[in-house]
């Protein structure tokens, strides 16, 4: 049967983005672990706060947990405002996720509102065609608004953080000094050399970043060092990460650590993993026109006690 040009239907062309592109191209990065408890909330708000205030970058955080905790750590200097991410990755938009996102107290600090619904988008993302695709593509336009992006993701390997990690140029993992916590860095990043062969083949690991070491566990401490060098040298971040009450404080008070004790133990570490970020996303050349790894006179001083 022969049917008329009338009788065939066409795809539509697909509608433009509602935000109009930004000067930049920011680098995205995945903070991700498959144990909980590891410090990856903790290392995404610090590390975002560190680049944006030692670092004058441009930075959005993107909270992919239905725990909210990024809003949650920082929920005393959050701008009023914002909308549902849970909305944007379940069905067709032009929208954007720099759309939705909120400013902060911290000169170019925003952060994506805490979004509960996000626990109802993992499981309708499962019914969307290219399911693994959609927030990179929520995120086309907003990369060029921004210097770094980081995505908080989920502690498992659902729909949302394998989004994290397609929408991503390179993953970042947290660890702490316990045996289940490395071997939850084993699976992570088997995971990531599946997506990196099925879905996202410019993904790379950033590094792993050893956190809440306790100095009094020298020898536990030494033993998972060791274990992590001999498995992944050449990812291991040189800066280590103290357990520091001054990072649980600030997290009481709402606010970022800078803002609550800055020559805190923890806050300095975070400050010299911001400037390691910036010369290793350089090295895999990743790291865009016009960042700087100069703090000038704001740079933190370590302190020599726990905190």
């Amino acid at each position: 049967m022969r049917l008329s040009m009338g009788s065939v239907g066409f795809v539509k062309k697909e509608a433009a983005k509602s935000l109009a592109p930004g000067k930049k191209q920011a680098v995205v990065i995945a903070v991700a672990a498959q144990k909980g408890g590891v410090g990856k909330t903790t290392t995404t708000v610090t590390l975002g706060a560190a680049l944006a205030r030692y670092f004058e970058m441009e930075v959005l955080l993107v909270d992919l947990d239905a725990q909210a905790h990024v809003n949650l750590a920082l929920r005393s200097i959050v701008n009023a405002g914002g909308d549902s991410l849970a909305e944007l990755l379940e069905e067709p938009t032009t929208r954007e996720v720099a759309e939705i996102a909120v400013g902060t107290k911290v000169p170019g600090l925003e952060i994506t509102p805490g979004c509960p619904e996000l626990a109802r988008a993992e499981n309708r993302l499962s019914t969307r065609i290219g399911k693994e695709l959609v927030l990179r593509e929520l995120l086309s336009v907003s990369r060029t608004h921004y210097d770094i992006i980081l995505l908080d993701c989920p502690p498992n390997l659902g729909n949302l953080t394998i989004n994290g990690l397609v929408a991503a140029d390179c993953v970042l993992v947290p660890c702490n000094p316990a045996m289940l916590a490395v071997s939850g860095v084993e699976g992570l990043l088997g995971a990531v050399a599946e997506v990196r062969a099925a879905l996202n083949p410019s993904l790379e690991v950033l590094g792993l970043v050893l956190t809440r070491v306790d100095q009094r566990n020298g020898a536990t401490n030494q033993m998972i060092t060791q274990l992590l060098s001999e498995n992944w040298e050449d990812l291991l971040a040189p800066v280590q990460i103290s357990a520091d009450a001054a990072l649980a404080k600030a997290q009481i008070e709402g606010t970022d650590v800078y803002a609550f004790d800055a020559h805190s133990r923890a806050a300095g570490q975070y400050v010299e993993l911001a400037e390691w970020t910036i010369a290793r996303l350089s090295a895999m050349g990743l790291r865009r026109e016009g960042a700087t790894t100069d703090t000038g006179d704001q740079r933190p001083e370590l302190m020599a006690s726990e905190g």
